[in-house]
């Protein structure tokens, strides 16, 4: 599995917030283990759209979908996430 190229507004958001260091981190996890419990990942409602998120840290989480043609992971977005 791989990881497809970011978009602009997703990189702007990583490097704006200072998660780059952590955002590697954990899509090298994603990457090389989809259950790791580190990820948290959770299938997000409405279900029938697919896209899935992954955790940052405690404060940020990646959306993503799974491209099974392409047998990769596109990252969506970065949003925060407070519990």
């Amino acid at each position: 599995m791989e990881i497809l190229p970011l978009s602009e507004k997703v990189k702007n958001k990583i490097e704006k917030q200072g998660l780059r260091r952590k955002f590697d981190k954990q899509t090298k996890l994603l990457i090389n283990n989809l259950k790791h419990p580190g990820l948290n990942i959770e299938l997000l409602e409405p279900r029938e759209y697919g896209i899935y998120s992954f955790r940052i840290d405690i404060k940020h989480r990646a959306l993503f979908v799974f491209r099974p043609d392409k047998q990769a992971v596109e990252i969506l977005a970065i949003t925060l996430h407070y519990r």
